[in-house]
């Protein structure tokens, strides 16, 4: 039966829940662990403001207790599972380790977009559940490429180091991995209210994303010559060159990576205008020149079929890690 160790799943668990995952799509429910998760963290928060702990170590207590929290919302119930019959115990890890993998739910998302895109307002509406800046000034063009840099960034975040850690370190590692990621959307932001105590939330997200991020641009490309293989005008290469030499052109350490292999793969340009809260933060372009930056759906089709197919990419990989894990 499964433990609390950081040790590999099964593969047939492995498999079992990524097939889960990929037929029905992240479960809507009141009581979904990422909701818990992200109803505790505010709560901890003005609790730990209202006693002062406002600094470095309030935002590391307030990130201890919420992954304390996380692991013991999965841990009891599987321990008073395990005393009943250990299959209840595994149908719980089961359902649980469905309900924080979301790939098809990113799919989903993406695909959301695509048929709306007819209908600018309606798209915008629903690109704004995938992204954090304006999406009132974007017309079909500037929501395709937000939508495409939105689906790549979470391939890494969203598929890879979620599903990576599941297999490389079991169930707590997948709840560990959730759970920070909860904690940087939320307060891990560089203001005057979380630049110091949102600080390790925000460094500790950057840090499990740190090698998926890198490895990346491998499975895009992987991705990209295997559509490519069957027809689809996709560039293996320069997904690699483009991963290579624009990946710094996000602020963040990471989410550079899929985003500039992706251009890369699909030969556009990505970026260009990005407003937040009214302001123009950013009009730089992702890509050669000569690419084209004017969007259509065809483009976003395209990009769904590589993410969607550097997803079950990474299934592979990750079988491949617990294997090796299980070898060791």
């Amino acid at each position: 039966m499964l433990s609390f160790h950081l040790t590999p799943w099964p593969l047939s668990l492995l498999i079992a829940v990524w097939l889960l995952d990929a037929a029905l799509g992240d479960p809507d429910y009141r009581w979904h662990p990422v909701r818990l998760i992200g109803a505790l963290i505010p709560i901890l928060e003005r609790w730990l403001f209202c006693l002062g702990w406002q600094g470095y170590g309030g935002g590391a207590l307030h990130w201890l207790l919420t992954l304390i929290a996380a692991l013991a919302g999965w841990w009891f119930p599987h321990a008073l599972f395990v005393s009943l019959d250990p299959a209840l115990a595994l149908a719980w890890d089961l359902f649980l380790a469905y309900s924080l993998l979301c790939t098809r739910d990113l799919i989903d998302h993406g695909r959301r977009v695509l048929e709306q895109l007819h209908n600018p307002p309606q798209a915008r509406q629903a690109l704004a559940r995938l992204v954090g800046r304006d999406t009132e000034p974007l017309q079909t063009e500037g929501i395709v490429r937000a939508t495409i840099e939105s689906l790549a960034e979470n391939l890494t975040d969203a598929v890879l180091t979620p599903f990576w850690a599941l297999c490389l370190f079991g169930l707590p590692g997948l709840v560990l991995v959730k759970a920070i990621s909860t904690l940087d959307s939320m307060v891990g932001y560089r203001n005057a209210r979380y630049q110091r105590f949102g600080w390790l939330a925000a460094r500790s997200d950057d840090l499990i994303h740190w090698l998926p991020a890198r490895l990346s641009p491998l499975l895009i490309a992987a991705a990209a010559c295997w559509l490519r293989l069957r027809g689809q005008p996709l560039h293996p290469r320069l997904a690699l060159g483009t991963a290579w030499r624009e990946h710094a052109r996000l602020p963040s350490p990471n989410s550079g990576w899929s985003e500039a292999a992706c251009a890369g793969a699909l030969r556009v340009r990505l970026l260009g205008p990005i407003y937040r809260r009214g302001q123009l933060v950013s009009d730089a372009y992702m890509g050669a020149p000569a690419w084209p930056a004017n969007l259509d759906a065809t483009d976003l089709r395209r990009a769904l079929g590589l993410i969607g197919t550097a997803s079950w990419l990474s299934l592979a990989v990750g079988l491949l890690i617990a294997a090796l894990g299980h070898a060791s």
